[in-house]
């Protein structure tokens, strides 16, 4: 019997060791987060994903529901991917996503010129209304290492915020904040994004 104890605690202490080892993997894939003041209020941060070690972003496509007339349900933007490379879009390349809307289809990536990667962004939101049919984030830009500024082809309800801060080594990964569905009451989808910034 006390062998049997000893075992199970052994693996309860293998366990929480594993635990926190991936913890601090995870913590240093990344030099820190990077966020925007406009995101929408609804909805609950998803899982963030991340680019494999040795890439970083370097295009992106957004998941865009289009404009569903009176009496619809706009939601607009539902989801961004970040396509990551080592440095040539034409090879290597790897898609994350973070959680993202049910609604919509997605578009074909932009990418930065060359060998250049995205490092900020900045997200267009339409303010809360009531009543009204609300869409939180309709679309989003990155800029590249080089300057060069990428818009999505998503909606154009409300305004473009600020520029987050820019990440000196690139974006790696990017986390969601999802309203899930809400059955005959008004959806939004997407509601803010949240970007990681690589380690090297």
């Amino acid at each position: 019997m006390e062998l049997q104890a000893g075992a199970k605690l052994l693996l309860l202490l293998w366990v929480i060791y594993c635990g926190h080892a991936q913890i601090i993997r995870q913590e240093a894939r990344y030099a820190s987060i990077v966020e925007v003041t406009n995101g929408g209020t609804w909805g609950d941060w998803a899982w963030p994903e991340m680019c494999p070690d040795g890439y970083f972003a370097s295009g992106f496509s957004i998941k865009v529901e289009p404009p569903q007339g009176i009496p619809g349900d706009d939601t607009a933007l539902n989801g961004i991917r970040l396509h990551c490379t080592r440095g040539n879009a034409e090879q290597n390349t790897h898609v994350v996503e973070s959680q993202s809307g049910s609604w919509g289809s997605w578009s074909e990536p932009l990418w930065c010129p060359g060998t250049h990667y995205l490092i900020a962004f900045s997200l267009r939101v339409e303010p809360f209304s009531f009543p009204g049919d609300n869409t939180a984030v309709n679309n989003v830009r990155f800029r590249c290492s080089d300057g060069v500024e990428l818009e999505g082809p998503g909606l154009n309800w409300g305004d473009y915020g600020d520029w987050s801060d820019s990440c000196a080594k690139g974006v790696c990964g990017l986390q969601t904040k999802i309203q899930k569905p809400r059955g005959l009451r008004d959806d939004t989808a997407l509601n803010d994004v949240r970007v990681f910034c690589c380690n090297s």
